[in-house]
């Protein structure tokens, strides 16, 4: 009887590159050139992983952006990955996902300056988040604020809960910022209305409400827009 033929491994691609060419040269010359499937390698480790990583991307229908969504037991579900490399790519999405909403002293000078420090996170929630950017009286950042999740309308959002942190920051303005998880930014009757009760209690307490931004695949300002101001 003639022995069963032994199956061995293919050579993993990372053996067949030249070292400028491999994962862990390219993120030490120059990040910002890399791939996903890179830099996700990188955090994988080991002989076979580019090989990982494109599982891992299409694991997820090639998409980062589930990748980030998925939690750590779903990650760690796809061949290769393991418990403790999904918590290794968790806290890389985390990280830098805190450094984009780095926002200590930052001035705000206009709607982009203000979208600029939420868009790359809150256009990957897949729940309605309403927040307050609490400005001091040069128009810098004292704190971003969580107010609420879920649908945001004139009719579950308590306003005292939208202006409590700034009162107790002593805040002088805030701005309004919530997410459209569906990506079209455009305000709806329900953002409109509640921009005008905000304005109106702002008044009152002396603390301006700037803007209202919606964040999506883009991003809008209901005050250039001019709806929920006048």
């Amino acid at each position: 009887m003639q022995p069963l033929p032994v199956c061995s491994k293919p050579v993993p691609r990372l053996k067949l590159l030249a070292e400028e060419f491999t994962p862990a040269y390219r993120l030490s010359s120059n990040p910002r050139v890399c791939s996903a499937i890179e830099l996700l390698s990188v955090l994988i480790g080991g002989q076979y992983q580019l090989e990982t990583a494109e599982q891992l991307l299409a694991s997820f229908d090639g998409e980062l952006v589930n990748v980030y969504r998925a939690s750590v037991d779903e990650l760690a579900d796809v061949k290769g990955i393991g418990h403790q490399t999904a918590l290794k790519i968790k806290a890389a999405f985390s990280l830098s996902l805190a450094m984009s909403m780095t926002s200590e002293r930052a001035v705000i000078n206009s709607p982009a300056d203000a979208a600029v420090l939420v868009q790359a996170e809150m256009s990957l929630l897949e729940k309605e988040h309403l927040r307050t950017i609490l400005l001091d009286r040069r128009n810098r950042v004292i704190s971003i604020e969580e107010i609420y999740v879920g649908s945001v309308s004139s009719a579950q959002v308590r306003l005292g809960e939208v202006f409590n942190p700034a009162i107790r920051r002593n805040a002088s303005s805030i701005i309004l910022i919530h997410n459209h998880p569906t990506g079209d930014p455009t305000p709806s009757p329900e953002d409109i209305a509640v921009t005008r009760e905000a304005v109106k209690v702002g008044k009152i307490l002396d603390i301006e409400i700037l803007d209202h931004l919606i964040i999506g695949a883009s991003w809008k300002s209901l005050k250039e827009t001019g709806v929920g101001f006048s």
